[in-house]
């Protein structure tokens, strides 16, 4: 019986993610990304049907072991568009430097400014990463990673909905700055949107986003431990 669980787990949670993938490449809008919109759907059905989140877990367990492979997999974005880091290095390099620095700053002292607790600066420290990663860097620094993935969700969300916006009224064009932009603040949800705007965009937002996933791994818990006593 445990088993069958297992496996009707699995498929209900690779038969949301599929759906929701092509509706959001049907429709194209933020909320509609789908990791937001497949968890819901799985969250109401667990709720509707009076399922646990420890029987869920049964199937939900294995799909969490590819964490490890999916981080490992990052490696790959740098290696497809190495002629464009090599072309645009010193700027990307530069700018994923700041912004990832920019990022963690700004959330940890602004929570802390405000009084959170002390779990929760640490679950939003890596909400600027993609998830994977984000979750593996909360294990180890010691918050929740099921409340790191609402602010990452949140992070890529607010990211394409309000990034057309300020990069307007910036006047910043340039290929390469504007996918820097949504790589480094909304990971791959921002990538997403980058690739609207053009090949070059997305290019250079993939490469954004992995470096900084990479570099936010070496300087959270640097930095945490720092700043949180």
């Amino acid at each position: 019986m445990k088993d069958f669980k297992s496996l009707l787990f699995i498929l209900l949670t690779i038969l949301c993610y599929i759906l929701a993938k092509k509706m959001y490449a049907k429709f194209t809008f933020p909320l509609l990304i789908p990791i937001v919109t497949s968890t819901t759907v799985i969250i109401l059905l667990l709720l509707k049907l009076h399922i646990t989140y420890e029987s869920y877990m049964l199937g939900g367990k294995w799909i969490n072991l590819l964490l490890g492979p999916a981080v490992v997999s990052f490696a790959y974005p740098l290696f497809e568009h190495r002629a464009t880091l090599k072309k645009y290095g010193m700027s990307v390099f530069i700018s994923v430097f700041a912004g990832t620095v920019v990022g963690l700053l700004s959330g940890v002292y602004l929570s802390l400014w405000l009084g959170v607790k002390k779990v929760i600066i640490l679950s939003l420290a890596a909400k600027s990463v993609t998830t994977p990663l984000a979750m593996g860097i909360t294990s180890m620094i010691g918050g929740i990673p099921s409340l790191t993935v609402v602010y990452v969700m949140i992070a890529g969300i607010s990211g394409t909905m309000f990034g057309p916006f300020i990069l307007s009224k910036l006047k910043i064009d340039h290929p390469v700055s504007i996918g820097l932009s949504y790589g480094i603040a909304s990971h791959g949800v921002g990538t997403a949107k980058a690739a609207e705007y053009g090949k070059l965009h997305q290019a250079i937002s993939s490469i954004a986003m992995t470096l900084s996933a990479i570099l936010a791994s070496l300087l959270i818990p640097f930095i945490i431990k720092i700043i949180i006593k």
